[in-house]
């Protein structure tokens, strides 16, 4: 199996069928699989690119892009504490204030 990139997202999203396992995950494990496997930014929004930036100590792009999580792939979400109100857009002091957990998502199948 060739080695896929952790796939980075501003949320858990599960892209596609399949059975997915979800866990806590460190900064430093974080940044552990990035060094390890590369990274795809799948992250839609500057904030929450901004924020990963810092956690994960490297440069984490806005990347609305479409992304589809492949068997066996592992991907990191931020996922913030409180649900922000329907139509209001964070910046990173926002999210920093009030928190955030990183989650790391497995595709099983």
């Amino acid at each position: 199996m060739a080695n896929l990139p952790v796939a980075i997202f501003n949320g858990l999203v599960c892209t596609s069928n399949g059975l997915y396992r979800i866990s806590d995950l460190t900064p430093e494990e974080g940044r552990e699989l990035i060094a390890r496997h590369g990274f795809v930014s799948a992250v839609g929004h500057a904030a929450s690119a901004a924020v990963l930036s810092e956690v994960l100590g490297v440069e984490i792009e806005m990347n609305r892009i479409q992304y589809r999580q492949q068997v066996n792939q592992k991907a990191i979400a931020l996922v913030l504490k409180v649900r922000p109100p329907e139509g209001e857009i964070l910046n990173a002091e926002q999210m920093r204030e009030i928190g955030f957990d990183l989650k790391l998502m497995e595709r099983l199948y």
